[in-house]
């Protein structure tokens, strides 16, 4: 085996893909890992690292594109971070979501389950109804974009093909606010500056907008110009300062004052309203919403006799759904903040079979489950990181017949439903949905139950 040497140009196929999207091809055997490109593509690429069992390779010339391969619509690219399989058709993108789920559960953690193919979009462009602009002072001015991969420099955008087509307007008039009115921006090597990052929120029920200005101090000076530029969009509803002074990687402060228009918007899934405020979490993609929520709904099975515990419920956009057709829900949430919006929403639809405690829920479950009814179904929505091992140990402890797991990462998945299996649980059902498209990422729903 010949020593293969950094900074030296090899040919390289590339074999499949990463867990971060980039392209994996093999050299002697040892992984490449090369971004902006997809299987079946052959490169020449440069080598630019060499570890013990890997390597990093940089993209040289193209020698020939995989029959997947189509030209990204975004001119960021090959430099954001935010859309990694763009340039992979979007029929493979979805093939690939599948292909990843089906490998973590099966080849690695060996569940032996069916993979059901990957719900997509039919159009997945500007789909975002949120989005988080950072902004940054360069030599030539302020520039506001996205993170570059693996970086925290800015790229310099003027329209991102993924997001509701009003937020690129409103970008582009916030920065030349900033840039002709020579409004300070922040430095959070020296903390100082005023401008942090532009929020825009949108409602798809109501066709309007948010704008929400993070900054580091009280006020913003000639205000009132960016608000007269902006009433010239249809749907604009309001502006807010978030108030965010501290030294934290934290994007938003706990402050918000309204400035222009109303507090909240209001927007829909399925059929319940939510009130949306500045610091709400809200799915990102409204149309797969509705795909997964209602696939949650059919993997939840309810006859209208069932307590169920919704577990990680954010601010109840699940919950208020189990709850038309269940006896009693139960929802535990870590974020005080989101269980009082979560009590807020369910005031919103009348839902009034509903209970939220504010904890962990390796803490709470078992409690609850002493205190209160046992449930019949368990839902879980769980961080990336997956449950607490606690958690699972309680469900399989009391026996709850039926659980529905949605899982924003793969990895933590395949772990998770190993240790329920081992417990005496059956994978019936698993549904990937593609709520972030041109991403790695794929958020999947599954069905399991208790075998006795």
């Amino acid at each position: 085996m010949k020593s293969i040497k950094k900074n030296e140009n090899y040919d390289l196929k590339i074999i499949e893909l990463g867990k971060n999207g980039e392209g994996i091809g093999y050299i002697e055997g040892k992984k490449v890992f090369v971004n902006n490109c997809i299987p079946g593509d052959e490169l020449k690429v440069k080598i630019i690292k060499v570890s013990k069992n890997y390597m990093v390779g940089k993209p040289i010339k193209s020698i020939k594109k995989s029959k997947d391969h189509v030209e990204p619509k975004c001119l960021y690219y090959k430099l954001c971070g935010g859309c990694q399989i763009q340039m992979m058709d979007y029929q493979r993108q979805l093939e690939e979501k599948k292909n990843r789920v089906d490998y973590i559960l099966n080849d690695i953690h060996g569940l032996s389950v069916k993979v059901e193919d990957t719900l997509g979009m039919d159009n997945p462009y500007d789909y975002r109804n949120k989005s988080s602009v950072p902004v940054s002072m360069t030599k030539s001015g302020p520039i506001m974009g996205f993170y570059k991969k693996n970086s925290h420099d800015i790229v310099d955008i003027d329209n991102c093909i993924i997001q509701n087509p009003k937020m690129n307007t409103v970008l582009n008039i916030f920065k030349s606010f900033i840039k002709e009115k020579n409004i300070p921006v922040y430095d959070e090597k020296s903390h100082t500056g005023l401008i942090k990052q532009l929020m825009i929120r949108t409602s798809r029920i109501e066709d309007k907008f948010m704008v929400i200005v993070v900054v580091n101090g009280d006020q913003v000076d000639s205000i009132e110009l960016l608000i007269e530029e902006l009433k010239n969009i249809d749907g604009f509803a309001s502006l807010i300062l978030n108030i965010n002074k501290e030294k934290t990687n934290r994007i938003m402060g706990y402050e918000n004052k309204v400035i222009y228009g109303q507090e909240v918007l209001v927007d829909r899934i399925l059929d319940m309203n939510f009130e949306i405020s500045p610091n709400s979490f809200f799915q990102i993609n409204p149309v797969q919403t509705d795909t997964l929520y209602s696939k949650v709904l059919e993997y939840a099975d309810l006859k209208g006799n069932e307590t169920v515990y919704d577990l990680y419920c954010g601010i109840g956009s699940i919950t208020g759904f189990l709850a038309k057709n269940a006896k009693k829900v139960y929802g535990i949430e870590v974020v005080q903040v989101a269980v009082e919006n979560a009590r807020k929403n369910m005031e919103l639809s009348n839902i009034e079979n509903t209970e939220f405690f504010a904890g962990k829920a390796e803490e709470l479950i078992e409690s609850l489950a002493s205190e209160k009814e046992r449930p019949d179904i368990v839902v879980v929505d769980p961080p990336r990181k997956g449950c607490e091992e606690s958690v699972l140990k309680t469900i399989a402890d009391i026996e709850v017949e039926r659980i529905v797991y949605v899982s924003c990462l793969p990895e933590s998945l395949g772990r998770d439903l190993e240790y329920l299996v081992s417990r005496g649980y059956k994978i019936e059902k698993v549904q990937p949905v593609d709520m972030f498209c041109h991403s790695y990422h794929v958020e999947t729903v599954c069905k399991l139950k208790l075998l006795k």
